[in-house]
């Protein structure tokens, strides 16, 4: 994490050096925290599920249709007490690794539950039928709520305490893994992995290309097209934590993801419509393009329920490559990008595993272990308690980069080139992945996939 205690006696004031009492697991790093506690989630909701007969994990529930419903559903006293309950959960789990890593649990305490306040105010949000319906989803809302605050208020110091936007979303990603099965990446078969890698190599480098085009640093670029190309927000934290990118940067890239997700959403499925594109071939474009499986299904909804298959099955395939870029993006940016080694002796594997964001070894033992050592019907269980967990690490997530960001800085930083890069990448992304998902999906390549 980012704060450290400090030592209590300098070498000056004694004449023997005393050795600063750290806590355990003090040392652990904002990765490691993240992996820890994802894991003690998902080890918790297992354990519950198959050693105890009929559990249920308690959840609040956030769907609502009409006022009436919001008022006996959302706001009935039994749900305000799960929602209560589900948040001092996260502030425990969450406040522990706080307090460890030498923040102040006090201040967080207090951001944190504003945070947590707004964060379920997105997940209400989304909760209607009708904003459900036509794919909105609680990150833009919760987003949206952050920015507001973090753009018409100054952020005090407790609340900056708790907008933690990185250590949320890494431990939800953690919990994330358990649910990218390596069974419905196999069900995509050739034409879902196929698409999945032409479209992620090809974007990537394009973007980058586009990034130095338009003369934007090679560290932001990386950031960017790791968006572009691969799952978004989720990617382009990867890509940060890969190269010691800049907070600042990847705050800015990942508020311009969500932007431009919101018209995608709705445009895209328009012109599935419009341009009369197969149904199955329509659902591979949106799994290619759209960031989130959530989004996804419910853009693709919109298309038809072979479209919402298809398009869930390739944003897994696209998924499962995020441990694959973490990798290859620290190897690449250790031998040919670190500023700081230039002209130096080149680094050997041990720089790269330095690199390496550790979080996503979590994330890659967690599909693993659910893929191949869980029984299926135990993976069908517990998938709607994790869901929901992990909905929540991911809702705080989001608030909190609303809370980082800035819309003056979309413009000012370094001349607004940045946004326009991502905006001219985006655009060659829904081309490149829309002719990929139409030879792959669309029988011309290959036969058309009997999707049920």
């Amino acid at each position: 994490m980012s704060y450290q205690p400090a030592d209590s006696l300098t070498a000056k004031e004694t004449s023997q050096p005393v050795p600063a009492k750290k806590a355990m697991l003090g040392d652990l790093s904002e990765d490691g925290w993240a992996i820890l506690i994802g894991s003690v989630v998902i080890v918790a909701i297992l354990a519950l599920t198959t050693l105890v007969a009929g559990f249920k994990f308690p959840l609040p529930t956030y769907q609502w249709e009409n006022t009436s419903d919001l008022a006996t559903k959302v706001f009935s006293g039994k749900n305000i007490i799960l929602i209560v309950q589900t948040g001092l959960l996260f502030l425990v789990l969450s406040g522990v690794a706080i307090r460890l890593s030498g923040g102040s649990i006090k201040n967080y305490a207090a951001g944190f539950s504003l945070v947590y306040l707004l964060a379920v105010a997105a997940l209400i949000i989304e909760g209607n039928s009708t904003i459900s319906y036509y794919g909105l989803e609680y990150v833009v809302f919760a987003l949206v709520l952050g920015l507001l605050i973090g753009n018409l208020t100054r952020i005090p110091v407790w609340l900056k305490e708790a907008a933690r936007s990185e250590f949320f979303i890494k431990t939800g990603l953690v919990i994330y893994g358990a649910s990218i099965l390596f069974t419905d990446i196999i069900k995509a078969g050739a034409p879902g992995i196929l698409q999945s890698v032409l479209v992620v190599l090809a974007v990537w480098f394009v973007a980058l290309w586009i990034c130095r085009q338009l003369k934007v640093d090679d560290e932001f670029g990386v950031i960017l097209s790791s968006a572009v190309a691969i799952c978004g927000v989720s990617a382009a934290i990867v890509a940060s934590g890969a190269i010691k990118g800049d907070k600042k940067k990847l705050s800015y890239v990942t508020t311009l993801v969500l932007l431009v997700a919101i018209p995608m959403l709705v445009i895209q499925p328009w012109l599935i419509k419009l341009l009369n594109i197969p149904e199955i071939a329509g659902g591979a474009w949106l799994g290619g393009t759209l960031d989130t499986t959530a989004s996804v299904s419910a853009a693709a909804e919109l298309v038809g329920p072979k479209a919402s298959k298809v398009g869930v099955i390739v944003k897994f395939s696209q998924n499962v490559l995020i441990g694959i870029a973490a990798f290859f993006i620290a190897l690449w940016w250790t031998y040919r990008k670190d500023p700081s080694r230039q002209g130096s002796e080149k680094p050997g594997l041990g720089v790269v595993w330095e690199r390496f964001p550790k979080f996503v070894l979590g994330f890659i033992a967690a599909s693993l272990i659910f893929s191949f050592l869980i029984p299926a019907a135990v993976t069908k269980e517990v998938a709607g308690p994790l869901k929901g967990l992990r909905t929540v690490w991911f809702a705080l997530a989001f608030v909190s980069i609303g809370l980082e960001a800035r819309f003056t800085d979309l413009v000012k930083t370094e001349g607004g080139r940045p946004a326009l890069a991502f905006i001219v990448a985006q655009v060659f992304n829904i081309l490149w992945t829309l002719l990929w998902a139409y030879l792959l999906f669309g029988g011309v390549l290959f036969a058309v996939p009997d999707i049920e």
